[in-house]
């Protein structure tokens, strides 16, 4: 189980990996090794999120969502395959985190009189200081 926050978790068993040869740091390993991970894990598909959650995520996570619906994240900070899978996971933790807060509604405000009213005196001296330096025409 992987906790997202204190009321939702995800089985692992809804996440999959692929591994790949990675651009990052390892030397003559990267050459060898497959240590790149990509970490996919099917929004829709998912029965650890409810409807409204996995339209939240989808909503705050388009751009990182195919058009399947398969959410996608890679790593290659690490020369292991076992530490950018920990670091994949890390990775789509805070991601899901954060998609799933709620966002407060923004109460708007009204602009105070007296901010209003130093506007238009600075308008109306900056109005009078051009006035004074046009032509006077006889």
């Amino acid at each position: 189980m992987i906790q997202i926050n204190g009321k939702t978790s995800i089985e692992e068993s809804e996440l999959r990996f692929a591994y790949s040869r990675s651009s990052g740091p390892g030397g003559q390993n990267v050459n060898k090794l497959n240590t790149r991970v990509e970490l996919f894990f099917d929004v829709a598909a998912s029965a650890s999120l409810g409807d409204a959650q996995k339209r939240q995520i989808r909503g705050r996570l388009a751009n990182r969502i195919d058009k399947d619906g398969v959410l996608r994240i890679v790593s290659q900070r690490y020369r292991t395959q076992k530490g950018n899978q920990i670091d994949a996971v890390e990775k789509f933790r805070e991601l899901i985190r954060s998609a799933l807060v709620r966002q407060r509604r923004r109460i708007p405000t009204k602009v105070p009189r007296r901010a209003k009213e130093k506007r238009l005196k600075r308008k109306n001296i900056k109005s009078e200081k051009k006035q004074l330096r046009r032509d006077v025409i006889e």
